[in-house]
């Protein structure tokens, strides 16, 4: 198993880690997921880079965070 492989396993079971906690908000859940998925893209896109990795992650992060949001402003 490569290290891309290992990062990727390794990122997404920690996102389904995060994304099983009961008393997180949606908007944190989707912050959490979003996070996870854009670290694995941004590893499997740069061969498993850190900066590829973290900047995935924040990207990520911070779509989750946007459509977090949409949603609570649609219940409203």
């Amino acid at each position: 198993m490569n290290n891309t492989t290992r990062i990727a396993l390794g990122l997404m079971a920690a996102t389904v880690g995060l994304g099983a906690c009961s008393d997180m908000s949606r908007r944190d859940t989707d912050t959490a997921i979003g996070a996870g998925v854009g670290a694995v893209g941004g590893a499997i896109l740069t061969g498993g880079s850190a900066v590829g990795t973290v900047g995935g992650a924040v990207v990520g992060g911070v779509i989750g965070d946007k459509v977090g949001k949409d949603k609570k402003d649609d219940k409203k």
